[in-house]
């Protein structure tokens, strides 16, 4: 996925991801340690902003390995049908 084009005098259609991290329990399962320390990246207008901020942070705790953080498609909750257009 990448930025949606925007045509002339329209916005570029909004697909909410959000990015989230923390320790995880264990390196094979998405369970994290301590929900109360979850890392809440922020909220972006597409994927190819959210990845920018998932690399940055992932790059950042690369010297833990439970450490991980996840982008996640709020567009596909909000929305699962996609028949909001």
């Amino acid at each position: 996925m990448t930025d949606t084009p925007k045509t002339p005098g329209q916005e570029p259609e909004q697909l909410l991801h959000l990015v989230i991290g923390g320790e995880l329990r264990h390196l094979d399962a998405p369970v994290f340690r301590d929900l109360s320390k979850i890392d809440f990246v922020g909220a972006f207008p597409n994927y190819g902003e959210a990845k920018k901020a998932w690399k940055a942070k992932a790059q950042a705790t690369v010297d833990n390995a439970h450490m991980r953080y996840f982008i996640l498609h709020a567009h596909r909750m909000i929305d699962p049908r996609g028949d909001a257009h």
